[in-house]
């Protein structure tokens, strides 16, 4: 492998650079995006049984706040619960926003690597056969071996950068999806919280 990244020449670095920090950050994100830690289930159902019995206090808000993503979301509700449902709409959005901004945190980097491995192997490239054009103009074609030397280093520069590109583009893709879905969720389970607070809903419905 070592012998590998050395004939690849000096770009083959910041293309494993990227490879590394890609696992890193899709790895993070895999388990940071996990459903059950951004929405935990029937957490509508246990905020109004909180309400029901009287048990939903100001120590329970703030513990619901930092528990997961939808709980920080339903507790900017809670906190204006005693409003108007619009006021309490607007809070859940404001903090919708702010909570959908941090989960799509990292994936401008993997964006950013999917674009720029491909251009790096691509640049290996032309610095390989610029190497092969000047072996030719100086040596001729009689040595083979001059020859393979940039031939070689321009396919596994382009090859690496592509290995590094691929998955990663997919990754971001997938993760994009995931958190547009979550999203989504997020924001129905929000209106339920609305509707149920103010009476339009019935909470076992919920």
């Amino acid at each position: 492998m070592l012998e590998i990244i050395k004939s690849g020449g000096w770009l083959m670095w910041p293309i494993m650079l990227c490879s590394v920090l890609a696992m890193s950050l899709i790895g993070e994100r895999l388990w940071t995006l996990r459903k059950s830690r951004i929405i935990p289930e029937h957490l509508v159902a246990k905020i109004w049984g909180w309400k029901k019995s009287k048990q939903l206090t100001a120590e329970k808000v703030t513990t619901l706040r930092k528990s997961s993503a939808l709980g920080a979301v339903l507790a900017a509700g809670l906190v204006n619960m005693e409003h108007s449902r619009e006021v309490m709409k607007e809070s859940i959005e404001e903090t919708g926003r702010h909570v959908a901004h941090s989960l799509e945190r990292y994936l401008t980097t993997l964006g950013t690597i999917a674009s720029i491995t491909p251009l790096l192997g691509l640049l290996g490239t032309v610095i390989g056969m610029i190497k092969v054009f000047n072996a030719i103009l100086q040596e001729g074609v009689g040595d083979p071996n001059v020859l393979a030397g940039g031939i070689s280093e321009a396919l596994i520069t382009t090859a690496a950068g592509l290995s590094v590109a691929i998955p990663t583009l997919i990754f971001y893709r997938y993760f994009r999806g995931k958190i547009d879905a979550l999203v989504v969720e997020m924001e129905q389970e929000s209106i339920k919280l609305v509707e149920v607070i103010h009476g339009e809903r019935e909470a076992s419905k919920s």
